[in-house]
């Protein structure tokens, strides 16, 4: 009992030393049971071994221990550096497995050979390689907790039935959205496909394009983000052909800031540039641009010069190009 209160205090001791004040180190004790067994000299340990080895700042390697205390009890020699080495033979860039850990310390907790062969087994029979799942672990670790069958199956089962090829396209979105697999199938995404195709009217072709571009937009809340940017385009005057023609060309226009993006553009088109709504059917990419940088410099250099042309003519080239167009650059 002696022994267990001398520790206690040693470790409090040292974590003290270590930049935690006395609430962190309550709420750390509450979230790990096990950190009041443990020893000062055990602590350092791991500590040395994260901040040494793995080069977690220091900075950080004290939120992730505030945030997961139970990383301090896990053994250098016996867990530690054989989950270390094994993320680091993934191709990882320098300071990856470091970033990783940092992001999701739990990553620490798994088996991850164990988990690592059958996960990356799954993805190549998607058509993912060894080093796109690495770069896919290093943006989000937390797919190491995920289960096969559990999560990523059913999100394999689902893109298929949205008309996704199993193989290439599937791997293709997962590797541009490495965080879609976090989200429920059946809370987020089926929902929000089925406001794809029910209230924007996207079918077949349209709908696999879109997923495949942007697949983010799978894992938009549909009442919070989609319906409401729906209802704007809507109210805008744009006809139900017309909203699914702009989300099929452009289709971040769906969760696009309808405040601080969609209606100061819109304004601006009809009130300043003088322009008919329509003409943003036929360019959808006139929302991505910037309104002072691309929209209100263009358009004040094409008056100037009094000249003419459409959306895609004026914003689809990079600034020397839009410069050696309407004369402003002598052509090299």
């Amino acid at each position: 009992m002696a022994s267990s209160v001398s520790n206690a205090k040693s470790l409090a001791q040292w974590l003290r030393e270590n930049g935690f004040d006395e609430e962190t180190v309550a709420r750390m004790s509450r979230r790990c049971k096990n950190l009041h067994s443990l020893d000062a000299g055990e602590a350092s340990g791991v500590w040395d071994y994260l901040l040494t080895s793995v080069k977690i700042e220091r900075r950080r390697l004290r939120h992730v221990v505030a945030k997961c205390p139970k990383v301090l009890t896990l053994p250098v020699d016996g867990k530690l550096v054989p989950t270390v080495q094994c993320l680091a033979t993934l191709q990882a860039k320098p300071g990856e497995v470091a970033h990783a850990i940092a992001k999701f310390p739990q990553i620490l907790f798994h088996s991850v050979e164990e988990k690592l062969c059958p996960l990356l087994a799954f993805f190549q029979t998607l058509g993912v390689s060894e080093k796109q799942l690495a770069k896919l672990l290093m943006v989000n670790p937390r797919l190491i907790s995920y289960s096969i069958e559990a999560k990523f199956s059913q999100m394999v089962d689902f893109l298929v039935g949205l008309g996704i090829d199993k193989e290439g396209m599937i791997g293709k979105i997962l590797t541009k959205e490495p965080y879609i697999m976090g989200y429920s199938v059946d809370k987020r995404l089926r929902p929000t496909a089925e406001f794809l195709k029910s209230e924007v009217r996207l079918q077949g072709a349209d709908l696999k394009r879109v997923i495949m571009s942007f697949p983010d937009i799978l894992s938009r809340d549909v009442d919070k983000i989609l319906r409401p940017n729906l209802a704007f385009l809507q109210s805008c005057g744009f006809s139900k052909g017309q909203v699914m023609a702009l989300v099929a060309g452009y289709p971040p226009v769906l969760i696009k800031s309808v405040k601080h993006c969609l209606e100061p553009r819109i304004k601006f088109l009809v009130e300043e540039m003088g322009r008919d709504m329509g003409e943003v059917v036929d360019y959808p990419q006139f929302f991505r641009h910037g309104l002072k940088r691309s929209l209100e410099y263009r358009h004040k250099v094409l008056k100037q010069n009094n000249s003419s042309c459409s959306l895609s003519e004026m914003l689809d080239c990079n600034q020397k190009k839009f410069a050696m167009k309407f004369g402003l650059i002598a052509a090299v």
